[in-house]
């Protein structure tokens, strides 16, 4: 029997979480002390309490069902401060178990219900990913969402906001919500802004809808990237065609367990995407509401898919890959992250650092691992 890797080794590993919530990340400890200082009534006034009816880390059955934990955490997320510090442990967190780049998506539009404006939402959540960058030298950027179920005219909103803060932290574009029945056609217009200002594109599909719904982010939304994907093996000749275009997809294994996206880890599609050569990404969708962290879905990649070491390593490098960066910046990462995972060998043993013999960096390793 193969001796598997342990979960600290796996949190040793540079890596990037490209699909997180803001607020499906919080500390259970910080929704007690905002809800206290706010004085906003909460379903439990304990931790263990509020995992019970936040339904935390369950099978919920069905999206709709796992978003209703949302209804808590947006009740604390209404005052810049609290974005502010929200942000900022978010990127602490992340930045403790080995992430180095992270992309955070959210809807500012849900933030707003005692009167922040727009903007001051979008300032509030920069200023925390700042500053959690200059503490702990994670490096962080936003990706702003429509919602599925709310009206196209607010996703509009929400795109012009992406718009105005392209260059300003924010670098991509999202359409998440209930899937099912609110397809993303409907908000094209969104989607045509920011695609005229040549901003990334990002789309849940294919989590609680069939392949049909990631066809329509990739070809009438203009999708770098897909949120889950799960769904996608059921259309071979659709598969082939985001395989051939190195479309990414944000796999988050456990999460798509709980939304019933998933019937069990064992069947998850990211063992055959991988194998197929698809560019596959883990991470942890929602880190309180999933009861997760990007080492724990790698681990259980290793531990449940039979991911190897050197699969582990390929799935890191394509979360580098994928980032919604400059292509230089990600070169950079690309030419170090690689360097680092020569280090970690297959019996779980870390290799010091070779020391460096040159002073001109190579180019080809970088060209090599920006292929595929």
């Amino acid at each position: 029997m193969t001796k598997h890797l342990t979960l600290e080794l796996i949190e040793k590993l540079p890596k990037t979480d490209l699909h997180v919530h803001l607020d499906g990340s919080l500390r259970l400890t910080t929704i007690l002390d905002l809800a206290d200082k706010q004085r906003i009534e909460l379903p439990a006034h304990d931790e263990d309490g509020l995992k019970k009816a936040m339904n935390l880390g369950k099978n919920c059955g069905s999206l709709v069902e796992y978003l209703k934990a949302f209804d808590v955490t947006l009740r604390v997320m209404q005052t810049a401060d609290a974005l502010t510090r929200i942000a900022y442990e978010l990127a602490e967190d992340a930045a403790k178990e080995g992430v180095r780049y992270m992309e955070v998506r959210y809807a500012p539009m849900l933030h707003t219900q005692r009167g922040l404006k727009l903007t001051a939402v979008v300032e509030a959540v920069l200023e925390g990913l700042r500053a959690a960058q200059e503490r702990f030298g994670i490096e962080s950027a936003v990706i702003i969402c429509g919602i599925r179920n709310v009206s196209p005219e607010s996703s509009l909103e929400m795109a012009e906001l992406a718009v105005a803060y392209k260059g300003r932290g924010v670098v991509g574009f999202d359409l998440a919500g209930a899937e099912y029945d609110n397809p993303a056609k409907h908000h094209r217009q969104a989607f045509q802004l920011v695609r005229d200002n040549n901003i990334n594109v990002t789309i849940h599909a294919g989590e609680a809808y069939g392949p049909e719904s990631i066809a329509q982010a990739i070809h009438v939304c203009g999708a770098h990237r897909i949120g889950h994907g799960c769904r996608l093996r059921e259309n071979g000749d659709l598969l082939h065609y985001v395989n051939d275009h190195r479309i990414a997809l944000e796999c988050c294994p456990s999460s798509n367990v709980q939304t019933g996206a998933i019937r069990d880890l064992a069947s998850h599609p990211i063992k055959l995407y991988k194998a197929l050569g698809l560019r596959v990404t883990v991470n942890t969708d929602n880190r309180l509401v999933t009861n997760t962290t990007v080492s724990k879905e790698l681990w259980l990649c290793h531990t449940q898919l039979g991911f190897t070491i050197a699969d582990l390593k390929a799935v890191v490098l394509s979360g580098f890959k994928s980032a919604f960066l400059p292509f230089h910046v990600k070169q950079q990462y690309l030419r170090k992250v690689s360097e680092e995972l020569k280090g970690f060998q297959e019996d779980g043993s870390i290799l010091p650092p070779a020391p460096s013999s040159r002073l001109i960096p190579d180019i080809s390793s970088s060209v090599e691992v920006a292929k595929a």
